[in-house]
């Protein structure tokens, strides 16, 4: 598993190997005859996967694709694995876009590479492929996180060197799981961004800040303050505090980016309190980690 580890580290070229790219008339179709070998595979003996990441693909997308492809072909092998329950076929690992795009151009066959595989490096690849390309959203990457945590016991840290991430992206991306399904949606189809949803996210009327960042078009700044405004009644009811500076704004603005969770100053003349709120145990441990890292034994 260590040299599998290295090789997602590096993405996917590393698994697949340097064979250089290949086109596939529709005509072809041969059956894979060996693990790591470049052959064409019927179409019909390929199919999905249901756990791979990537769950939204728009129509337009696939349709461009399916054109490219009916002028010059597949010019990419997809990576497949023998199939868990259905011998004598196989489950797509990496390139369901593509095959969706040849199925639609008509094509019988696909260029393949097979590997055998386990879930865990599926789920992996299959995050990898399409975080290095841009391809999941928010919520879809966020999904696919989780699944590493609670079907495979990976840690955030781990997690974070399997995908090029670092531990506070990792960190954040997962709060998203915890919007309201209809903010959630709005994070799906692009409405909002990863970090317009953060900003609301600890907010008593999520779903109606969501709503008027849609319509206004507002910035994420705005609707930070947005957000401000509308937390401002309960903490009216509490002890009066001094508004903060920009600095200090800036500095717990900085200090969470960096750990990847909530962060306050209370600064008093240049002494005072910061508190670092975690919401696991598993967040304070990677919290303590990071503190005494350094330390002598």
């Amino acid at each position: 598993m260590a040299e599998g580890r290295r090789g997602l580290g590096r993405g996917l070229s590393a698994l697949l190997g340097e064979e250089e790219p290949a086109v596939v008339a529709a005509e072809k179709a041969e059956t894979p005859v060996a693990l790591g070998g470049l052959s064409d595979t019927p179409i019909e003996l390929i199919h999905r996967n249901v756990d791979q990441p990537r769950r939204y693909f728009a129509d337009q997308e696939i349709i461009d694709l399916s054109e490219s492809i009916r002028a010059k072909g597949v010019l990419q092998p997809i990576l497949v694995r023998p199939s868990p329950g259905t011998p004598g076929s196989y489950e797509i690992v990496a390139g369901e876009r593509r095959w969706r795009a040849a199925q639609m151009a008509g094509l019988r066959a696909l260029p393949t590479i097979m590997r055998e595989l386990d879930d865990l490096q599926v789920l992996e690849i299959g995050i990898v492929e399409n975080v290095q390309r841009a391809d999941l959203n928010a919520l879809e990457e966020a999904q696919a996180y989780k699944a590493l945590i609670d079907k495979f016991g990976r840690k955030q840290e781990d997690i974070a060197v399997a995908v090029g991430k670092s531990r506070s992206h990792i960190a954040n991306t997962l709060r998203l799981l915890q919007l309201p399904e209809g903010v959630q949606e709005h994070v799906i189809h692009g409405r909002l961004s990863p970090g317009h949803a953060r900003a609301i996210a600890k907010a008593d009327n999520v779903d109606a800040l969501a709503d008027r960042i849609v319509q206004g078009g507002l910035s994420v700044r705005d609707a930070e303050s947005l957000a401000r405004k509308a937390d401002a009644p309960k903490k009216a009811s509490g002890p009066r505090r001094q508004p903060k500076d920009t600095d200090t704004q800036a500095l717990e603005h900085d200090l969470a980016e960096a750990l990847g969770l909530e962060v306050e100053v209370a600064d008093r003349g240049g002494a005072g309190v910061l508190t670092i709120k975690y919401e696991t145990l598993e967040q304070l441990d990677d919290l303590c980690r990071r503190l005494t890292r350094g330390r002598g034994s």
